[in-house]
């Protein structure tokens, strides 16, 4: 399916980053995509506020550069479309689908532990009103047959449910095909009410009370409502609804010291 919508593909043995790479190709030859860059190990690999990401053979690498005529207010969508397209990927191949879900605002999670994550990054916006072209490069990693060990916070990898887990190359099949249709449902944006249903209907923690860590150090705790039309987060605590654009979510029943969430990784 996704070859036939016309998207490339880009393997490598090995790159510093996936990332990167969608960037240096942007950089020298203005590739604008859909193109999808895998690699089978990263020496670099990174994540969410530059943080590292461990990235052994036999784990998913993979960016997908994407441009359209979509405006830069839109761009940040595409993180939840990504966190549908993957969960929708991984529930078609992987035994047990229904203990996978989505934490906000990136992380993909199996039984509540961190089994991969997504990193959205801008190449470049074309100058110009609501109709102008946004460029970006979507990473994506996945854990399948390793998982990094003394962490502040539970990581896991698919090769955990058994013979039947999924390879690297399984799981990117499925997602480059989920991709595809899920971009379709997204339609530059106008989808997005779809698409946000959905991601809900993935998200871990949902009704629970959480706890937010901002940029700042601050920690917010209320129950999770929701997520809005924008995508942030929505809390209800005792002072009223908070609604929060980024941050470390901690679920129920997780140990403070695993508060970082978004780190590994994505």
């Amino acid at each position: 399916m996704a070859r036939a919508a016309g998207v490339r593909l880009c393997a490598f043995e090995e790159l510093d980053s996936t990332n990167d790479e969608a960037k240096r190709l942007f950089a020298d030859g203005g590739e604008a995509g859909p193109l999808w860059i895998v690699a089978r190990r990263q020496s670099l690999g990174r994540g969410r506020l530059g943080r590292g990401w461990i990235s052994p053979l036999g784990n998913l690498h993979a960016s997908l550069v994407l441009s359209g005529a979509f405006p830069a207010t839109r761009a940040p969508q595409l993180g939840f479309v990504a966190g549908v397209a993957v969960l929708t990927a991984l529930r078609c191949v992987t035994p047990g689908g229904s203990k996978l879900a989505l934490k906000w605002p990136n992380d993909l999670l199996l039984e509540r532990a961190k089994l991969g994550g997504i990193l959205l990054e801008g190449l470049a916006l074309a100058p110009g009103g609501e109709g102008a072209r946004s460029c970006v490069v979507v990473g994506i990693g996945v854990n399948c047959v390793d998982a990094p060990e003394g962490l502040p916070y539970p990581a896991c990898a698919l090769a955990s449910l058994g013979p039947a887990a999924p390879s690297a190359a399984q799981v990117f099949t499925a997602l480059s095909d989920a991709f595809v249709e899920t971009l379709a449902q997204w339609r530059g944006g106008e989808g997005f009410a779809d698409i946000r249903a959905q991601w809900l209907a993935m998200a871990a923690g949902l009704g629970e009370t959480i706890s937010v860590r901002l940029a700042r150090g601050e920690t917010r705790e209320g129950r999770f409502e929701t997520i809005d039309a924008d995508g942030r987060l929505l809390i209800a605590a005792k002072e009223g609804i908070f609604a929060m654009d980024a941050g470390d979510v901690l679920l129920a029943h997780e140990p403070p010291n695993k508060a970082r969430s978004l780190d590994q990784n994505l």
